[in-house]
């Protein structure tokens, strides 16, 4: 099939053609070793359109493809990472594509090409995203790991795939030890680390980068993993036995993930650094706050001392982002997190008040950005003290619900009393919690407030963008 497509489809020559094929051989090893959809397309007489001549599917994974798509065409708007490499001869990593049964996948493509150099296909590995795009999930990966492509090499003519097109290094040692391979990354490796010959033909004592014996290696016959700092890179090491015409053969294969480990270097210290910054600004705000209180006792007005500890519990409110951030160290936070305590530093003042009220907090729980999480305390804490000081004047007890539901685009809150209720129509639009509230609703959150009230009670809802 694979000739015939080839021949009736593309330009290439009839050398070009056994190439293709021999590779096309030992797809289906690649794909149930990897676990992946592997690809073999090459480049049509008509532009932006390659064609599927040779595919695997891995034996484990069946709902990405119902029908073969050897012969079906590959567009450009569809597979923009597969014509790319046809076309410039450079690999390409984690681009998502379209496949012909219109399903979500991520392509890996790497050239293949003639003993002259030029291109004459494409190997592709896919990988379905559908349900991660469904579920909208973060799909940032850091590095594309290829510790399985080391057993691909069972049974593979060395010559049949330029492995030098694989990121990681890769040595095969023969069953006495001795290097019978190697690709151009391991010998470009072990230059850096000093090493003036080709490492090809020396033994496995010479250029182990642990203290790892061989012998054990070969009699474990499973694959061992480990993660070594040498020099200035931190390398991560597999070893795989396998066979080979029919005796025992070692593949090593080094990642250097030096650039991985300085990120996660780099993370922890902003980590480190952010919990520092949030431990001081809420040490701060709560300076603040006990100044505030301070003042206050010196002031004999009563209306002037209500608006002080007003101010004190939004400071408070404040205080309790940065404490929670100040706990994680990084910049988002759990909804209810904050919220739980807003509710509990709204209890502490009911009783202030000499007021027995409970408060609930029911609903979603979903992340929010710190500044966010600010914004929202605020509000949240306006709308608790109105309760507390408006709704339950006429009574000692009460209940307030605090419900929380996430939506796909907005999210809402609201705070329900069961208190006295008022006429919103007649309401004082010059109280300062009342446009606190207002203004950060619309300026910092990008949402809106209904407020509905009766005699049964009151429930003011925020909107909210996600």
């Amino acid at each position: 099939m694979l000739r015939e497509l080839c021949l009736q489809h593309t330009e290439l020559k009839e050398e070009d053609i056994t190439i293709l094929e021999d590779l096309a051989k030992n797809l289906p090893l690649i794909a149930k070793l990897t676990g992946e959809f592997i690809f073999i397309d090459c480049l049509t007489r008509a532009s932006n359109t390659a064609i599927v001549v040779a595919e695997a599917k891995p034996l484990a994974i069946s709902s990405l493809y119902k029908n073969s798509v050897v012969g079906m065409l590959a567009l450009r708007e569809n597979e923009p990472a597969a014509l790319r490499t046809l076309e410039i001869g450079i690999e390409t990593t984690d681009l998502k594509a379209i496949t012909q049964e219109n399903m979500n996948v991520k392509q890996n493509t790497v050239p293949i090409k003639n003993k002259d150099g030029k291109v004459i296909g494409v190997l592709i590995k896919e990988k379905d995203i559908t349900e991660e795009l469904n579920n909208s999930r973060n799909m940032e990966i850091l590095s594309e790991t290829n510790e399985r492509l080391a057993q691909t090499l069972n049974n593979l003519k060395e010559n049949t795939v330029d492995f030098n097109l694989i990121n990681d290094g890769i040595i095969i040692f023969n069953e006495a030890g001795l290097i019978t391979y190697t690709n151009s990354n391991a010998e470009h490796l072990y230059k850096k680390l000093g090493y003036k010959d080709k490492i090809i033909g020396m033994s496995f004592d010479n250029v182990t980068l642990n203290k790892t014996d061989f012998n054990t290696i070969i009699m474990n016959n499973t694959s061992t993993e480990f993660e070594i700092n040498i020099s200035k890179f931190t390398l991560q090491l597999k070893y795989t036995v396998t066979k080979k015409d029919d005796k025992k053969i070692v593949i090593l294969l080094i990642k250097d993930i030096s650039e991985i480990k300085e990120k996660e270097k780099e993370l922890i210290l902003k980590s480190v650094a952010l919990k520092e910054i949030h431990h001081r600004v809420k040490n701060n705000l709560q300076t603040i706050a006990s100044i505030l209180r301070l003042q206050s006792k010196k002031i004999h007005n009563t209306e002037a001392k209500l608006a002080f500890k007003e101010s004190i519990n939004r400071v408070l409110s404040m205080a309790a982002v940065h404490e929670i951030l100040a706990q994680n160290g990084i910049e988002d936070i759990h909804i209810k997190n904050i919220l739980c305590k807003i509710k509990d530093n709204a209890k502490r003042n009911s009783i202030q008040f000499n007021k027995k009220i409970s408060i609930d907090l029911l609903g979603n729980d979903f992340i929010v950005d710190s500044d966010k999480a600010t914004s929202i305390a605020i509000v949240v804490n306006e709308l608790l003290e109105n309760c507390v000081k408006h709704a339950f004047c006429e009574t000692d007890e009460g209940n307030i619900k605090i419900i929380i539901e996430k939506g796909l685009m907005f999210s809402t809150i609201s705070v329900i009393d069961c208190g006295k209720g008022f006429n919103p129509n007649l309401r004082n639009t010059s109280s300062l919690g009342l446009n606190i509230v207002t203004s950060i609703v619309k300026d910092k959150l990008n949402g809106n407030i209904t407020i509905e009230s009766n005699e049964n009670g009151t429930n003011a809802m925020i909107y909210f963008e996600n």
